[in-house]
């Protein structure tokens, strides 16, 4: 019996999976955020051995009869830093061949027809990456909104506070998300906000985009806008990767994945009409299921077996057990 493993590695949170040929999941196991650009590779090596350890005592599998092995890995952004990656994986010591990808390609490979089409990835921040049937990749940066690249949950509270600021200096009307912004971080008022903010002494979580729907869902304007803004932004990451990918035009597959697009309609609305209205013949998925089963296709890809043929059973199983 040959078994794969998948390491799903987010900035928050590290998912590993191993499953044996039929597409029965055995082995699970969990840690914190392993993105070498919060927590160097030392803390990236941290996260990936105390996954993987546990989803092997669970498995009871001898580690030489893991076939293949794929790597979702936040941060693993450039060509560059892929030897470093290589490097801290084969502290593992797996004996089986093994690829590293940046984590966006995970709800790709766990939503999408064989793998092929675009998915967008908005939890803590956002992310965006495809792939085309001859094998071309298209992504974004990765890296927030420094390359203007919006939707997750931390740009959420950003865009929030802008609005806050702007109902400060009155260039809107008040707004529900002012005491939201001031009770959060227990500053006296506005001014309190601003300055904390300013200097360091007060710092915005990315939770507080919670806070942020629940007061769109009551109406409040300058939420709704965030909103809207947010899922706007998602479905423009969706249109320049199906653009890069030469897919604009096809019935290309968009998965949605991460926990922002739990908000439902307020960012599912706006991202539809940007996309369709560029690539008109586009069809939405949201990903039913953890990302992790797609670093274990990708293992499982990378020794060409074919994990497809069984991604409905890895995720249905997967369902029951990460947690």
């Amino acid at each position: 019996m040959r078994f794969f493993l998948g390491i799903d590695v987010g900035s928050s949170k590290t998912h590993a999976l191993i499953v044996d040929e039929r597409g029965q999941c055995v082995g699970f196991g969990k840690s914190g955020g392993g993105n070498h650009q919060g927590v160097g590779y030392a803390g990236l090596e941290h996260v990936l051995c105390e996954s993987f350890e546990s989803a092997l005592k669970m498995s009871g599998v001898d580690k030489a009869d893991i076939a293949g092995a794929g790597f979702g890995v936040a941060g693993c952004d450039f060509p560059s830093e892929r030897e470093a990656h290589l490097q801290t994986i084969s502290k593992l010591r797996l004996s089986c061949p093994v690829e590293v990808v940046n984590d966006g390609m995970n709800g790709l490979l766990a939503g999408a027809t064989r793998g092929i089409g675009v998915n967008v990835t908005a939890g803590s921040s956002n992310n965006c990456r495809g792939r085309n049937r001859s094998g071309k990749i298209g992504r974004i940066v990765g890296n927030g909104t420094a390359f203007g690249e919006e939707g997750g949950a931390i740009e959420i509270v950003q865009r929030g506070l802008q609005m806050v600021s702007h109902a400060w200096i009155q260039r809107i009307a008040p707004t529900a998300l002012t005491q939201i912004y001031i009770n959060a971080v227990g500053a006296k008022n506005e001014m309190d906000l601003m300055e904390g903010v300013s200097n360091g002494r007060y710092h915005l979580f990315p939770y507080l985009a919670l806070q942020v729907l629940d007061a769109a869902r009551h109406g409040d304007a300058a939420a709704r806008e965030v909103m809207r803004w947010a899922g706007e932004e998602l479905g423009w990451l969706a249109v320049a990767v199906a653009r890069q990918i030469e897919m604009e035009n096809d019935e290309v597959e968009i998965i949605q994945s991460g926990s922002v697009f739990e908000a439902g309609e307020m960012i599912l609305g706006p991202m539809q009409e940007i996309i369709m209205k560029h690539c008109p013949k586009a069809k939405l998925i949201r990903l039913d299921g953890p990302p992790v089963v797609g670093a274990v296709i990708l293992g499982m890809e990378h020794v060409g077996f074919d994990g497809y043929a069984m991604r409905d059973v890895m995720i249905r199983m997967a369902k029951q057990v990460v947690k």
